[in-house]
């Protein structure tokens, strides 16, 4: 009942000290004993019990100003008052200044053990409950922001860390999905493993397998040596899987089966390997659309969906942008070798006012435009503005304005999808999985329609 159990006990009466003492340690509890209150009060403090059985009768210190002592100490543990036959009304006011329950001598073990494992029960409820609702100040972290839909996601990951069971996050694009399979791994006892990344976006479908799995040399053309995949990279670690919606079906079956049995075979051989995987999946996708749509098994995804986060748009969490914003200016500015120190309340106040579609990954491009395009103490609205307006940013954004004459601003739909994946891959250097991920869509999305532009003539070119 009481296996490993952390308690103490102050009691100066030696024989009944011993007879606590054996019952308790039948119930497989650690008992420590103190015969004074204030050798009493500085185990409380190194021991750190789960519970402490506190006699009244002390040769030092009155068991009542012991009770206080601890109060004042901070001690969290349960104190369970023993008190003679007779002084109830002292046992009343034990309660009264704090004591969880009291115990009236005699008694006997039952009485005893049940005392006990309620108390220790309650230290353990309300550990549970200061950690769900204690705030996490500053960050968590890679992550910044301490507003309250972040401090849930920040709560799901420590609670969800410790386990094995797949973890399937979702949310827009550019909300942190990647950071917070990151945080996951950190957390978790597989910390000293790796930890390895694969985008089902980014990766041509034909590789795919390759890419999870591994192969081994002359499997197929240009594999002129074996390899290993994401899976054993992972072993003893975690394996997160982005825009798992863009894996091939038939590789989502192989998938399924590898979560379910840990095992999987290398594309050319027979032999199968085993390695222990701790699972993170991400969708910027609605997972039930997907489904829907035929880009996702209903199976793997009841798999992976053990243990849902759902990772909050930049809009649903505006009191977090001034702190990241000037995390990110602080942080450009070193790398760049530039003055600002932060940013004005024009610009602040332009940046409150934005929707941001792109999310964190949208303020984290513009505050990196602003800090490499531009000079000073601080960041002004006039560079804030100059950046949202800029060059893709504009198409990005919606247009022109309202003054721009009609004419101009109705124009073909494959015309302006196109002027807006171009200026989106230029503005993120030529890197399509980030120009996708600013514009909400899958990296294979943006690749097929470059691909059919270049078969066309004169397509975009990119990373």
């Amino acid at each position: 009942m009481l296996p490993g159990r952390q308690v103490l006990l102050i009691e100066d009466n030696a024989k009944l000290a011993e007879l606590y003492t054996a019952q308790l340690n039948a119930q497989s509890a650690v008992v420590h004993h103190c015969v004074q209150g204030g050798e009493g009060l500085e185990a409380a403090q190194t021991l750190k019990p789960a519970v402490i059985l506190l006699d009244v009768q002390l040769p030092d210190i009155d068991g009542f100003e012991v009770l206080k002592r601890l109060k004042e100490m901070g001690v969290s543990a349960p104190v369970v008052v023993i008190t003679a036959h007779g002084s109830v009304n002292r046992a009343v006011e034990a309660m009264r200044l704090g004591a969880y329950d009291f115990l009236v001598k005699p008694f006997d073990a039952q009485r005893l053990i049940v005392t006990v494992a309620n108390a220790v029960e309650r230290h353990d409820l309300a550990g549970i409950v200061d950690a769900v609702t204690r705030p996490i100040s500053g960050g968590f972290h890679r992550f910044i922001g301490g507003s309250a839909p972040m401090q849930a996601v920040y709560r799901t990951i420590a609670a969800a860390a410790a386990s094995k069971a797949s973890v399937f996050v979702t949310g827009e694009s550019g909300t942190g999905k990647e950071l917070c399979a990151h945080a996951i791994h950190a957390e978790s006892p597989r910390r000293g493993g790796s930890f390895v990344a694969l985008n089902c976006g980014a990766i041509p479908r034909e590789l795919m397998e390759s890419e999870i799995f591994g192969h081994r040399k002359g499997a197929f053309t240009g594999a002129t040596a074996d390899r290993k995949g994401a899976a054993e990279q992972a072993d003893g670690g975690t394996l997160f899987l982005d825009e798992i919606g863009e894996m091939d079906m038939d590789l989502q079956t192989k998938l399924l089966r590898f979560i379910q049995t840990g095992r999987y075979t290398r594309i050319g051989e027979n032999t199968e390997r085993e390695v222990d995987v701790r699972f993170v999946c991400a969708t910027n996708r609605e997972p039930g659309e997907a489904i829907r749509d035929g880009n996702l098994r209903e199976d793997l995804y009841y798999r992976l969906n053990v243990i849902p986060v759902r990772m909050p748009a930049l809009r649903d969490r505006p009191e977090d942008i001034e702190p990241i914003a000037a995390g990110m200016v602080k942080r450009f500015a070193e790398e760049e070798g530039k003055r600002f120190r932060g940013l004005d309340k024009d610009a602040l106040d332009q940046l409150r006012r934005h929707d941001w579609p792109g999310n964190v990954r949208e303020l984290e491009n513009t505050m990196r435009n602003i800090v490499v395009l531009n000079d000073g103490d601080r960041v002004t609205g006039d560079m804030v503005t100059t950046a949202l307006t800029s060059g893709g940013r504009r198409i990005l954004s919606g247009g022109a304005g309202p003054a721009a004459p009609l004419a101009t601003e109705i124009r073909p739909l494959a015309q302006v999808e196109r002027e807006t994946i171009e200026a989106a891959v230029a503005l993120c250097g030529g890197n399509v999985p980030k120009a996708a991920g600013a514009l909400g869509v899958a990296p294979s999305t943006l690749y097929r329609k470059i691909q059919s532009w270049r078969n066309a003539g004169n397509g975009v070119s990119a990373d």
